[in-house]
């Protein structure tokens, strides 16, 4: 029986909660191990399992897989969403960057003071309803497809979703000027193995809070 990935990280989203977003969609079961204390985060630089020194750490196929880009793109290819042909490729990766761009705003805002961190949510909130949605709401539109490439879920879909939950828990009528963005939403959704990961219980994680961000200062020493 082939062994569950474990993930080595917070016990909250930051650069892991992508890699469970593909992991859950992809029908596969993880383990988890979360870093509580320095001497946690020592101990994996000691055993030279994180090449640059950074978390996320993915254990799987007799491999552990550092860099959050390259963990996604493994598992992405490895679990038939990732395209069929190159100039697929390409799309879904066009498409995923948009939305780490965003992403991005929103996961570094918890760690500034509390003024810089309203002011990084509302700045990502403006740049998703005035670059990003619209961005992706022509791509479907264009592409005429239930999908955002080919006539599959890909990674991009999965990304895409979980983007729009996170600028809905800073505004929740993000989507009103995007019907297709909404149609899309509920489509995804509804796929059994993100919903499943959506119900209470799943190991989705919820939005960082106070103890958070003071575990993350205190394992990384900033």
């Amino acid at each position: 029986m082939e062994a569950k990935p474990k993930l080595y990280y917070f016990q909250g989203r930051g650069k892991m909660e992508s890699i469970r977003w593909l992991l859950a969609a992809a029908g596969v079961e993880f383990e988890e191990e979360f870093l509580e204390t320095r001497e946690q985060y020592e101990k994996l630089l000691k055993d030279g399992r994180l090449l640059f020194g950074q978390v996320p750490l993915v254990e799987i196929d007799g491999m552990p897989l550092t860099q959050t880009r390259a963990i996604l793109s493994y598992l992405a290819a490895k679990h038939n969403l990732y395209g069929k042909d190159l100039k697929e490729r390409l799309r879904i990766d066009m498409y995923v960057d948009g939305t780490q761009d965003l992403m991005m705003m929103i996961a570094g805002a918890p760690f500034k003071s509390p003024q810089e961190k309203e002011e990084s949510y509302a700045l990502a909130v403006t740049k998703a309803k005035t670059r990003y949605f619209p961005a992706f709401e022509k791509i479907l539109k264009d592409h005429g497809e239930a999908f955002l490439v080919g006539n599959q879920l890909s990674w991009a879909d999965i990304q895409l979703l979980e983007v729009i939950l996170m600028v809905e828990e800073l505004h929740a009528p993000v989507l009103s000027d995007f019907p297709l963005l909404q149609a899309f939403k509920t489509r995804i959704s509804n796929i059994p193995t993100i919903k499943k990961f959506l119900q209470p219980g799943s190991q989705r994680k919820p939005p960082p809070d106070d103890h958070y961000v003071e575990v993350v200062r205190t394992v990384l020493k900033f």
